[in-house]
């Protein structure tokens, strides 16, 4: 790789700013000055911005998000803020991307990544990555929901869906901001001392358009808030409030990597 391109990415600077680095004389490689911006580096070779060490030039970027309510789940938005937006910021020359999406009303964990070939494999329909949520409805959940979510629902439009978890959520469980202040019992960011009829747990492993709100209609009943708990094994870290982030760890992405498989 280019030294330029090399230590702006590393840096999360522009390639003008790094050239401009390298003229003042502040850059070393293996110890000697170099004022080359195409001079050939690698991960391997020691370089050195103002007698600091820069870290390898990262291939991609794995970000765990709790995004807010009125945030979209895009790149890019004329009208409203997106996920990409909250971090762009920090990472001014990646192209990040969330795989998968939430409704702009629903709150909870957004993988933003750069790396196409992991968000192609946990979206897709062949891998059955599972996603877990927890739902508030507008109505107590029923046995007739949790063996009908068990069989397979089969929605309006005559779709059939694969089989899905469905249990009431249990007391103790951590609630979001979003949905603490319509449970019974609940304070933002504080365990549920007694569980709340209508509140539950949905496990999908698979993705259509509006799918809890959907499968809940064939029962009559309306989703008042969804908040994803999960992708896979990684849990969306209990310590972000909305609208933080935080890069996974190694073992986080291996286990995303492996989930798939």
């Amino acid at each position: 790789m280019r030294l330029d391109r090399y230590i702006a990415e590393a840096m999360g600077i522009t390639r003008s700013e790094a050239k401009q680095l390298l003229s003042h004389g502040q850059v070393r490689v293996a110890g000697a000055v170099c004022k080359k911006g195409d001079a050939q580096v690698s991960e391997a070779d020691e370089v050195s911005v103002s007698g600091k060490p820069l870290a390898g030039a990262q291939k991609f970027v794995y970000i765990m998000l709790n995004k807010p309510q009125g945030v979209v789940s895009a790149r890019e938005d004329k009208r409203d803020v997106t996920v990409t937006d909250l971090v762009a910021e920090d990472f001014p020359r990646r192209e990040l991307f969330p795989a998968g999406r939430l409704d702009k009303s629903s709150t909870g964990f957004v993988l933003l990544t750069d790396d196409g070939a992991l968000a192609h494999d946990l979206l897709s329909p062949r891998h059955h990555v599972p996603k877990t949520y927890a739902v508030l409805l507008d109505t107590p959940l029923t046995e007739e929901m949790q063996k009908g979510f068990e069989a397979g629902v089969t929605l309006a439009d005559g779709t059939a869906l694969r089989p899905a978890g469905l249990q009431a959520a249990p007391a103790g469980i951590q609630v979001c901001p979003a949905l603490a202040a319509r449970v019974e019992g609940a304070e933002s960011g504080q365990p549920v001392c007694a569980p709340d009829p209508r509140l539950a747990l949905v496990e999908l492993r698979q993705g259509v358009y509006h799918q809890i709100k959907r499968m809940f209609g064939v029962y009559g009943a309306g989703v008042d808030g969804l908040h994803r708990l999960a992708i896979g094994p990684v849990s969306l870290d209990e310590t972000l409030a909305p609208g933080q982030w935080r890069e996974l760890t190694a073992e986080e992405i291996s286990m995303l990597k492996k989930a798939h498989r």
